[in-house]
């Protein structure tokens, strides 16, 4: 394996031997054998290297086009690597005249086995959603890297912290003890811009990882240490757009490689236009074109070498990397027969894989458009299996806050869940009460614990995958409207020398403590659930301040008692009898203690159950 890490990192920093001239890059930098996805377009940049021809003399492999774009200095090489080729190198050849020009040294290298059968994250996990820049700094020497434009300022809420790989490396223990099973860190890939740049979502090299936070190896190396641990890894790609100092700045392929590349126009953010029957085709055109900021170009992808480029970016980092799944964000900004055409070749490639995208809408109809499965009256083919659930996300958010009546409160969750029936496939969304785009839940809440409490037994009953954000378990706050800076803080004990330690415990307040022991609790239960991972829903019509649902399988039920209520409460069991008939008492999940089922239960104020009947 080291052998392996050493050859990549040498191929990609020296890829070419020159004869007069010299090529600057060539992406991917290698392939696999024995992959579906076995007609890999090459990207090869370098001075006036259209002019020249390219060779190769390989068993197995062949190339099968030769495409010129608008910059002399890019040629697109397709290889065809036949079923039966060996793993090896071999060199590709740029003539020109009959004179050899310069020569790059391909790798081709073998699989994993079983890497196509790969599982990806799924309802039995609990993904744990990490600001690398903000969560541990491991390697303070990375903090500040040649050649990097915006050096560390832990002082600054918008600026470099210093959080790497080997900071979440060092407590995937701590991850794994909490009960959660996957990590999903924002974009890890360099983001080399003159400010902030932490974030991640406006990349400068899509097949390197940001020398502050670590080497593509590190990484490598932290997807394997977690996966020894029971942790599967989802990467954070984004397809939509790129940052304004990407390297393709300076010498664009084509003209037609960004969307609006003479202007800035700002997209209109209007998602429902995809759908839209009556939508004028200029509205749809700026909210799919349209760039997010200045410092994010948007990305055409229905320049078919750029679409290619960047399937073949997600598939790399796929196998190279050993994920378990994909965040893909801002899903539907991107061009529709693209998104399909991403989807399924992944999802061919790995048929048990996962991809999540992210569609930031409330309205259930939009979000369900991109799902597989669904049938679109638009046409549109989805091939990704799951979608960020944005309408229970803020329906959540709002209701655990607002007073009870007949039209407020949780009767306004009660009915977002039955839009469930939009949905191919509602089990497999990616359920959250908060992310690195929101305020912080506690701190929505008016810093109410028992209402906090409440929000975590949502998210981790509920059908769907559960995804928390880092800190939340010991009460990390923030402004209550949105502060991307404050609600994306240093976790407390990532920096050496911090008062607070929450992988330790060391300077917790008490209250702190008890939120961290529930969320473990809570997640290590079920982590081992069954009936929550695959049971079946029933949920009732709320009353008097309380939510109740059934989570069922043969022979297995867990009731979730949600109660808002501000005084002491009791709740009539009687609706519940096809449940509770016949059980006379139930394990409660959380304190592990015996509770007598009757004709009702009088339940605390704020408190909220979970009975294992």
């Amino acid at each position: 394996m080291k052998k392996l890490m050493l050859l990549l990192s040498i191929i990609y920093v020296f890829p070419a031997i020159a004869y007069g001239m010299e090529i600057n890059r060539i992406e991917p930098a290698n392939w696999w054998v024995g992959m579906k996805y076995n007609r890999v377009e090459l990207l090869v940049h370098g001075d006036d290297i259209s002019t020249t021809t390219p060779a190769v003399s390989y068993p197995g492999v062949d190339i099968v086009e030769v495409k010129k774009v608008d910059s002399a200095n890019y040629l697109f090489v397709t290889i065809e690597i036949a079923p039966d080729a060996k793993p090896g190198h071999f060199p590709i050849e740029f003539t020109l005249d009959g004179k050899l020009k310069t020569k790059v040294d391909y790798a081709l290298l073998a699989r994993e086995k079983k890497s196509a059968e790969r599982k990806g994250f799924s309802p039995k996990d609990a993904i744990y959603l990490i600001t690398p820049d903000r969560f541990a700094n491991g390697n303070p020497a990375n903090d500040a890297m040649p050649g990097m434009l915006e050096q560390p300022n832990r002082a600054y809420k918008g600026g470099r912290h210093g959080g790497d790989i080997a900071g979440m490396e060092q407590q995937l223990d701590y991850i794994a003890r909490m009960g959660f099973t996957q990590i999903w860190p924002n974009p890890l890939t360099e983001n080399n811009m003159e400010k902030y740049s932490y974030h991640g979502y406006a990349a400068t090299d899509l097949y390197k990882i940001d020398a502050r936070y670590g080497t593509n190896e590190e990484f490598q190396r932290f997807v394997q240490k977690a996966q020894q641990k029971g942790i599967g890894v989802i990467q954070d790609i984004v397809l939509n757009h790129i940052g304004s100092n990407h390297w393709w700045m300076k010498d664009l392929p084509a003209k037609d490689w960004l969307n609006f590349p003479a202007e800035y126009k700002e997209t209109n953010h209007r998602r429902t236009t995809v759908q839209d029957p009556y939508a004028a085709p200029a509205d749809k055109e700026l909210f799919v074109s349209g760039w997010f900021v200045p410092t994010m170009p948007d990305l055409n992808q229905r320049n078919p070498q750029l679409a290619t480029y960047l399937i073949q970016n997600s598939i790399w980092w796929i196998e190279y990397a050993g994920l378990s799944g994909i965040r893909e964000d801002t899903y539907g900004y991107a061009d529709q027969q693209f998104l399909s055409r991403w989807a399924k070749t992944i999802m061919d490639e790995y048929p048990h894989f996962n991809i999540v995208g992210e569609e930031w809408s409330p309205n259930p109809a939009v979000v369900a458009h991109w799902q597989r499965g669904k049938i679109n009256a638009s046409g549109h083919v989805p091939h990704m299996p799951s979608v960020m659930d944005f309408p229970i996300h803020e329906t959540l958010r709002e209701v655990l806050h607002e007073a009870e009546s007949w039209d407020k409160g949780w009767v306004r969750l009660y009915e977002m869940l039955g839009n469930d029936f939009v949905y191919p496939d509602p089990f497999n969304l990616v359920i959250f009460p908060e992310n690195h785009d929101t305020s912080r839940l506690y701190s929505y809440l008016n810093d109410d614990v028992d209402l906090f409490k409440t929000a975590m037994i949502y998210m981790a009953t509920m059908r769907g995958i559960p995804q928390f954000y880092y800190g939340s378990e010991v009460l990390m706050t923030s402004p209550r409207e949105r502060d991307d800076g404050a609600v994306r803080a240093d976790m407390p004990g990532g920096w050496k020398g911090d008062a607070k330690n929450a992988f330790t415990g060391k300077g917790l307040s008490p209250q702190e403590r008890d939120m961290q022991s529930f969320v473990k609790k809570l997640l290590n239960w079920r982590k081992s659930s069954e009936v929550v991972h695959s049971g079946k829903l029933q949920h009732f019509s709320p009353v008097n301040g309380f939510y109740v649902y059934a989570r069922y399988m043969q022979n297995k039920t867990v009731l979730v008692i949600l109660n808002k209520n501000a005084q002491e409460q009791e709740l009539d069991l009687t609706a519940y009898r096809d449940f509770t008939a016949g059980k006379k008492a139930a394990r409660n999940v959380i304190d592990g203690k015996t509770i007598t089922l009757g004709e009702s239960l009088k339940l605390p104020a704020k408190t909220s159950l979970v009975l294992e009947l």
